[in-house]
């Protein structure tokens, strides 16, 4: 959806980008067993979860004039774990 919106409003100097976060510290994933936060953790490269801020900055490069010329990406703020 956001590659088809992306070109759609590129006609219109209109950028779409999206932001996939992944384990991120919030009241759900603190409400996990901490057998399963820690199998998480053992997937994720950085070995911790994200935090709010780490994706509030994802969104603030976003929208600021520095992403320009960035349309029609997924930013995962995901620690990694996407990796192959």
């Amino acid at each position: 959806m956001t590659k088809v919106t992306a070109r759609e409003l590129a006609k219109q100097r209109i950028t779409v980008n999206a932001v996939a976060p992944g384990v991120i510290d919030t009241d759900m994933t603190r409400a996990l067993p901490a057998e399963a936060m820690a199998r998480l953790l053992e997937m994720i490269p950085l070995a911790r979860p994200g935090t709010i801020d780490d994706v509030v900055h994802a969104l603030m490069f976003l929208c600021s004039p520095a992403c320009g010329y960035v349309t029609g990406q997924v930013i995962h703020v995901n620690g990694g774990i996407l990796m192959p």
